[in-house]
């Protein structure tokens, strides 16, 4: 357990021997957010790079999954629930069109924002006459929840989009592109909560990298980074668990079962990255009743399933890859703002432009650093 505050950790940063540049890649939407508005870049030597990956479920959704809820709930009888950030995602469609489920709510669909899956029950209930479309991305520690309302008897006018990944996958598929661009991982505190911090324990073995479980506090961060840095200067590498609080060895049980019992793990596509195999979840056929692409017409178009779907000019999918840094892109600040977003790292609170946006970042102030993996 982590007993040292952070400017601890952040001290014996300092007094290590780093004399190369070191980068190190977080994928989790939590991790940036901590590491951006506290200003933990501007803290560390310079040598020591900080990149943000794949670790935002809204900005992963594939395109054609966003039109799908899109239609339904322009074009069915329904009302069709769905996380907050979800709401505001654009797609590419002409702008005389919808091009978000906002927009399509201007329009006149029943389109509600939720924080619960919880709720999208509760909506079902108060509803049970009318059809509800719940569509749930997210990752693993969303998906866990949704997987248990459908073991324990969903109403039988609720049913399920869903767009549910495994975080491990898309990490796995950097690390066998060749050249991953980074030299360290802080693994997901939050994933590893729910699927044990052991489902890490292949960027060691396989790719030798050193890996560390973080929670979302500065000392936890900063532990894990303090880890990385001396497993890579003295080439001993290992996984190491500093959110020890609450991630435990086998993860939560519970979560798993459920995971299990009503999912199948599938193929999936990634915005911006493409398809990554047995990274996503689907509905297993016992529950097929209760999904919305079975029970409701397909109106998604198959040209939407391209590699790396991203509205023109936006560079999320270098940004989501880890490739460049959010203000790199040449979009953020200018065209593209947390007001007006154009590509979906711009949307969520996960998403790394919106964090850095957020935290100060804007057009102009371009990071001199890049992970040199153009």
């Amino acid at each position: 357990m982590n007993k040292h505050d952070a400017s601890f950790w952040l001290q014996q940063i300092r007094e290590l021997p780093v004399d190369r540049h070191i980068r190190i890649m977080n994928v989790c939407g939590g991790h940036e957010r901590t590491i951006s508005m506290a200003g933990i870049r501007s803290l560390l030597p310079q040598n020591i790079e900080l990149i943000a990956g794949p670790g935002c479920p809204v900005c992963i959704c594939p395109e054609e999954d966003i039109y799908q809820a899109m239609q339904l709930a322009l074009h069915e009888d329904l009302i069709l629930v769905a996380f907050g950030d979800m709401l505001r995602v654009p797609v590419n469609t002409p702008r005389s069109e919808a091009r978000s489920l906002q927009q399509a709510t201007a329009q006149g669909a029943d389109v509600r924002a939720i924080a619960s899956p919880l709720e999208a029950l509760q909506i079902a209930r108060a509803n049970p006459q009318q059809a509800v479309v719940f569509f749930a991305a997210g990752f693993e520690t969303t998906t866990a929840p949704v997987a248990a309302m459908v073991a324990q008897g969903l109403p039988d006018n609720l049913f399920l989009l869903l767009s549910g990944r495994l975080t491990w996958p898309a990490v796995a598929m950097l690390l066998e592109s060749g050249k991953p661009g980074f030299d360290a991982l802080v693994a997901p505190g939050h994933v590893s909560t729910v699927m044990g911090p052991e489902q890490w324990q292949f960027v060691v073995d396989k790719h030798r990298l050193p890996a560390a479980v973080a929670g979302f506090e500065a000392d936890s961060l900063l532990a894990a980074l303090y880890s990385l840095l001396r497993q890579r200067l003295e080439n001993r590498l290992f996984l190491d668990n500093c959110y020890t609080q609450v991630a435990h060895s086998g993860g939560n049980p519970t979560a798993q079962r459920f995971l299990q019992q009503t999912l199948d793990v599938v193929d999936s596509n990634w915005r911006g990255i493409g398809m990554i195999p047995a990274s996503g979840y689907a509905l297993k056929p016992a529950y097929a009743d209760h999904d919305a692409r079975l029970q409701f017409p397909d109106h998604g178009n198959p040209q939407r399933r391209r590699l790396g779907e991203m509205p023109p000019g936006c560079d999320c999918s270098r940004v989501v890859l880890g490739k460049i840094h959010p203000d790199q892109c040449r979009l953020f600040g200018a065209a593209c703002t947390p007001r007006q977003p154009i590509g979906p790292c711009m949307v969520s609170d996960e998403g790394a432009c919106r964090i850095w946006w957020s935290s100060g970042a804007r057009a102009g102030a371009r990071t001199q650093t890049a992970t040199g993996n153009n």
